[in-house]
Formats: structure tokens, C-alpha cells, sequence
């Protein structure tokens, strides 16, 4: 479905579930996000990056390889549980559309 571009989508769906979490629980003033959600982002982009799996990749949730370290893993944990509910109110294409990528591509392991 979205195979072609998965790494970008990806990309443009974490971007708008940290500015949303940023935005709402931490109140940059003058940047869209403060320095540790800024820092996030970045890791998170890296790591999107640097998937094995590239647009073949599955959810992250379904994935048998974890690539984020532990607390940052936590912290992306925190942001989709508070972003992933409201933002299916401001922007339910991008839930929506996530959830069906999700349902298509479960693999779980490199194919070859």
C-alpha cells in the first residue's frame, strides 16, 4: 500500500505525534518542540533511517528487532499513548492510515 514511501510516512507521523505531545504537555515558545522532544525526533528520524527492513518494514510495535534503547523507547511509548487518541480527532488520516500499514505489512522478521 504505502510500501513505496514507508520510511518518509513513518517519518511524517512521528514528527506531527511528538510536535503534538510537545506542543500540549511541554509549551515551547519559540520552536515547535523543546530540546528533549527535539532530541527525540532526531533519534527517532535515525532510526527510521537505519531500519533493516527499509519500506518493507513492519509496525514498530510488531517488530521482532528493537532499535530503540530502552528510555527512548519509553519516551516514544509515552508520546503515541498520549498523541495516537487526540490526534485521531485533528488528524485521522494519519492514525488511520497507520493502522491499516500496519494491518498489510506485519512482517516480523528480514526477508531476503
Amino acid at each position: 500500500m504505502f510500501s513505496k514511501n514507508r520510511i518518509e510516512f513513518e517519518k511524517k507521523t512521528v514528527t506531527k505525534m511528538i510536535q503534538f505531545y510537545c506542543k500540549k504537555l511541554h509549551h515551547p515558545k519559540d520552536s515547535p518542540f523543546c530540546p528533549e522532544c527535539a532530541g527525540l525526533l532526531e533519534y527517532s528520524h535515525r532510526r527510521l533511517d537505519k531500519c533493516v527492513y527499509q519500506n518493507d518494514k513492519p509496525a514498530c510495535s510488531k517488530c521482532t528487532i528493537h532499535c530503540y534503547k530502552p528510555d527512548r523507547r519509553q519516551q516514544i511509548r509515552d508520546v503515541m499513548r498520549y498523541s495516537q487518541p487526540r490526534l485521531l480527532l485533528r488528524r485521522p488520516h494519519l492514525v488511520i492510515l497507520h493502522a491499516i500499514e500496519g494491518l498489510f505489512n506485519r512482517k516480523g522478521k528480514k526477508s531476503t
